[in-house]
């Protein structure tokens, strides 16, 4: 397959700091869409990737999975995009699309494992995926979504994971209006899980451990916020919820929080993977029908969904514009959670750097 170079910002190594590099970007096959990149977001996952702090990544690493451009570029089976059409792409570029999970348009499950928009295997090259830290993009038409033009482009980015993040388990577990939800930790996906479940009509609740972020959580969607390390608060919400939203990163305490859900309540997890510490009790699982689920993104017509709905409802992510050569900084601040609430790269800045062999 014939390829064409493009500049991107990417690093070589785990231990190596994100600079100027060349990759290659595939020619269009019949279903493609080519993608002007304006705007990416920057997502703890980038970070991790990076830095290999999961394992498994592949190098060099072009990291980026919230992405804005311009269609610059068709296949000839194209039916959905036409050139100087505003789309987005977020953390898969491919699927199997023929298992019972793609079937039921849950990409994001894919049986066989869904391909990541960065280091994904690529079946077309044979190499590994190239993220949005780069001029342009060469995607699946399956995989492109159409974003509303009434929208900033720019705080539109990191709804592509932010948002659908949080979108997913609201949407699965109904939450319509009366509904009470509760989100725990408020950062780049608390805010945006604070602002869909105001939307969607729920009463939203933050548990928070730092009573500073009341004003800010209430002017992103709150009617309450609980001090989690306040027992006489806690007690006070006792059996009270549908739906909690946990999007802490870190392993924490979940018991406080299954004793606030009412009888057939969920709490999901968005934010943490891994064993839990300390352990969780099952009594009062039991003994209230009350769950403990995780969730990960939402498929692609999930995804659209949530676009659209942010496109009527006037809902974008909270963020901070940089220059893509501020990255390697924005990774420090990110470990610092020095961030309102997402950082988004202008990708005008990388098309305006002098080329680098």
């Amino acid at each position: 397959m014939s390829v064409n170079q493009v500049k991107a910002f990417g690093t070589a190594a785990a231990n190596a700091d994100l600079e100027q590099m060349k990759i290659e970007r595939r020619t269009l096959t019949g279903k493609d869409v080519e993608i002007d990149i304006l705007f990416c977001g920057v997502c703890h996952s980038d970070l991790h990737t990076a830095r290999n702090d999961w394992g498994g990544s592949k190098y060099p690493c072009v990291p980026g999975h919230e992405i804005v451009g311009k269609v610059i570029g068709t296949g000839k089976e194209v039916t959905k995009f036409k050139p100087g059409d505003l789309v987005a792409v977020g953390c898969m570029v491919d699927s199997c699309q023929t298992c019972d999970n793609c079937k039921q348009d849950l990409e994001q499950y894919c049986l066989n494992g869904f391909t990541g928009t960065y280091n994904g295997k690529d079946k077309h090259t044979n190499g590994h995926t190239f993220g949005g830290y780069s001029e342009k993009i060469v995607v699946d038409e399956h995989f492109v979504l159409k974003v509303p033009e009434n929208l900033d482009a720019a705080a539109v980015a990191p709804v592509l994971c932010a948002g659908i993040t949080t979108w997913s388990p609201l949407r699965h577990w109904k939450v319509t209006k009366g509904s009470k939800v509760a989100v725990v930790g408020l950062g780049g996906l608390g805010h945006m899980a604070l602002k869909l479940a105001h939307a969607l009509g729920a009463e939203v609740t933050l548990f928070s451990r730092s009573a500073d972020k009341k004003e800010e959580a209430k002017a992103l969607g709150a009617d309450n916020v609980i001090i989690s390390t306040d027992e006489q608060q806690m007690a006070s919400v006792k059996n009270t919820f549908d739906l909690i939203i946990d999007t802490v990163p870190y392993v924490h305490d979940l018991n406080p929080y299954i004793a606030t859900l009412h009888a057939s309540g969920t709490l999901v997890l968005v934010g943490y993977l891994g064993p839990l510490d300390p352990v969780l009790n099952t009594a009062p699982m039991v003994v209230g029908r009350k769950a403990v689920s995780g969730s990960l993104i939402g498929g692609i017509a999930e995804t659209q969904e949530l676009l659209d709905f942010c496109g009527e409802h006037q809902i974008v992510s909270e963020i901070e514009r940089i220059n893509i050569q501020d990255i390697n900084t924005a990774y420090e601040r990110m470990l610092k959670s020095d961030v309102r609430y997402r950082f988004v790269i202008d990708m005008a800045s990388l098309k305006n750097e002098t080329v680098k062999n």
